[in-house]
């Protein structure tokens, strides 16, 4: 008879999570896939803190080492509580996700706001957290009140319903971007060369314009400053390397050899 083989573990990760940030508390988790999907989030993001409230089925449990993709720093540190109150014990500002109105008087903040917050509550000497409930009913009101602030996450309001990994992930990303300095355009240079100087492209430009005089494309002649300037500009915001401007011209040479053939 042969035996069941035992799942293949993902390869640990190499990463660790930064210090400083907020924990992850998740409250009554069912599924051991989901707590591991939400460490596999949390590592994404530099976040390592994870705590988990009396889960449905213990800890550990084997079920959550694959998803977490190789995230056991984040298991390996998973500490268990029996409630709450005790899960938030050493935070200073709580915030609990939720998708429905609460009959409270609390600060309503969006994901990416609460980030922000959470990085001045550290900056200030605070220890921020942040609560999710369980999979099929999200937080209950004793949980709730326990909060200092209210998270939402703006989604179709049709159809609002994430998974408890899927609003790990989304919190954990609003706060990695919130202290993330990555320009939104990458306009970084290749090693090998670099971005053409003054003199380099006015060649280039003068180099086209004689050619295009040649052809008889910048006429009339009354029109002919305002088409060079269009021109010039049109490159201008290509922000051309050294490598780009002698290749041009080397196309503009092709194209004239070609046609004096």
């Amino acid at each position: 008879m042969t035996g069941r083989k035992k799942p293949r573990r993902p390869p640990k990760s190499s990463a660790t999570a930064s210090l400083g940030a907020p924990a992850i508390i998740l409250i009554n988790p069912q599924l051991g896939e989901n707590i591991g999907m939400s460490a596999r989030a949390m590592l994404n993001n530099e976040l390592g803190d994870l705590r988990l409230v009396a889960p449905v089925h213990g800890w550990p449990n084997e079920n959550a080492i694959k998803p977490s993709a190789g995230a056991e720093v984040v298991l390996d540190a998973v500490r268990v509580f029996d409630t709450t109150s005790e899960a938030l014990s050493g935070l200073s500002h709580v915030y609990a996700t939720t998708a429905r109105d609460r009959d409270m008087t609390k600060r309503v903040l969006s994901a990416r706001a609460a980030a922000q917050e959470m990085r001045d509550v550290i900056a200030s000497g605070g220890t921020p957290g942040v609560i999710f409930g369980r999979e099929a009913w999200g937080l209950n009101n004793d949980d709730v009140a326990l909060a200092d602030t209210l998270v939402t996450i703006p989604m179709n309001p049709a159809f609002s319903s994430l998974n408890l990994a899927q609003a790990v992930l989304l919190i954990g990303y609003e706060w990695f971007q919130s202290g993330d300095a990555t320009p939104a355009i990458d306009d970084r240079i290749p090693k090998n060369t670099r971005l053409a100087d003054k003199a380099e492209l006015v060649g280039m430009f003068e180099h086209l314009e004689a050619e295009l005089d040649a052809c008889g494309f910048l006429r009339p002649p009354e029109k002919r400053p305002a088409m060079v300037r269009n021109i010039r500009n049109m490159f201008q915001r290509a922000n051309m390397t050294e490598q780009e401007v002698r290749t041009f011209r080397g196309i503009i040479s092709g194209l004239i050899r070609k046609h004096e053939r």
